[in-house]
């Protein structure tokens, strides 16, 4: 996999003038990092201050989503983040903001029935016994109509920007891979072995030992619901080949970015290096990288450290000069090296995070922080909150 390029100056730009230029945004990163809420974050403050209608969708099965927008619930179907919310919230915005999650099984149905060539090979597949588990459990199932999905959304041109919350990283490569590979599964030699005694009704001598066997352990009545199911599907081939071709060319194009989001601990950095490695390998736009969890800046202040350094070094001579009736000079004392103390620890933790920092910042147009909240988010008023910090 491609290294990563360090460039000569440092990122620069905002995440309000990379989503002004964008109309899709797909966030990655490794799981627990923020992810789904960072891309509504986006949304609320896209919604907010660009304006026009702004659309988030999930691909991650968790409802976390729905929660911070102040929705009950949420499918496939877009659904409008009411404008009371933002009220409540105490903004005016410019535009409007929806959301949606990924439901599989209706996306593979709607898909079915946009490239099946006519009504009987439509109605025979979603009617085959084996389409629900296929179309549910299938390695690159969800990931495939997911990429589908995407690629109708933003053709409709209904939508101004859409953000697209990916799952855990690793996976999320095989979101960006999976149109390749199930054309490449519904074109291989492995489908056209399992379907060709099927379609010629002549086994021949070399083939006839493994379907009798196949036929005991399975039953002639399976074998033959995977063979009609392959061969129905086959003849959507054309529309999946030319489909997957689409999709590849929305990803590239200069209209489509990546953010990667991390916090700065170590095994998700790894898991965000991995990504940015990825994308360049693949030629895709990577926009920003967004950075949860990041200590405050001013641990990493001079003065300040020297403070905690004559607090941990001489906590009974700094106790000294202090006002008397704060408490006894021991306990005092003892709060003040404990605090030098731990300012020192965490100082050294910020100053790794921050060359870390340096390290990320190498590629992306923008590099946003996100420090500590002192609780969490839940609503809409704290996604506002959170894009407020890397806005601009």
């Amino acid at each position: 996999m491609a290294r990563r390029r360090k460039s000569s100056s440092p990122s620069s730009g905002t995440l309000e003038q990379l989503l002004s230029a964008k109309e899709i945004v797909i966030c990655c990163g490794s799981g627990g990092v923020g992810k789904t809420t960072t891309a509504a974050a986006l949304g609320a403050m896209a919604a907010t201050h660009l304006g026009g209608k702004v659309l988030v969708v999930t691909v991650d099965p968790a409802r976390r989503l729905a929660n911070a927008l102040g929705l009950e619930s949420f499918g496939n179907v877009e659904t409008r983040v009411p404008p009371e919310a933002f009220t409540a919230a105490g903004v005016d915005p410019q535009g409007e903001l929806w959301a949606a999650m990924l439901d599989t099984k209706q996306s593979w149905d709607d898909l079915v029935k946009r490239h099946a060539p006519d009504a009987e090979t439509r109605d025979a597949i979603l009617a085959n016994p084996l389409y629900t588990n296929i179309t549910g459990r299938f390695v690159q199932s969800h990931d495939y109509i997911a990429m589908e999905r995407l690629y109708e959304i933003h053709a409709s041109g209904e939508y101004d920007l859409v953000i697209v919350d990916t799952p855990p990283t690793r996976n999320a490569i095989d979101f960006l891979e999976a149109p390749e590979r199930m054309a490449d599964f519904f074109s291989s030699r492995l489908l056209r072995w399992l379907t060709v005694p099927y379609r010629s009704r002549l086994v021949n001598v070399a083939t006839k030992p493994f379907y009798k066997v196949a036929d005991t352990i399975l039953g002639s009545a399976f074998l033959q619901d995977i063979a009609e199911f392959f061969m129905l599907f086959q003849t959507m081939y054309d529309g999946f080949v030319e489909r997957a071709r689409s999709v590849q060319r929305t990803l590239e194009d200069k209209r489509t970015t990546f953010v990667v989001v991390s916090t700065l601990e170590s095994a998700p950095v790894r898991e965000a290096e991995f990504f940015i490695d990825a994308l360049e390998a693949e030629s895709f736009h990577l926009g920003a990288v967004v950075l949860n969890k990041v200590l405050p800046k001013y641990l990493l202040d001079t003065k300040a450290a020297k403070s905690a350094k004559a607090m941990s070094a001489d906590p009974a001579a700094v106790t000294a000069r202090l006002p008397s009736d704060i408490g006894e000079a021991a306990d005092v004392a003892r709060v003040l090296e404990e605090v030098g103390n731990s300012f020192l620890n965490f100082r050294v933790v910020a100053a790794r995070e921050s060359e870390q920092r340096k390290e990320l910042a190498a590629q992306p147009e923008v590099i946003a922080s996100v420090p500590y909240f002192d609780s969490d988010i839940f609503d809409l008023a704290g996604l506002l909150r959170l894009g407020d910090q890397i806005w601009n």
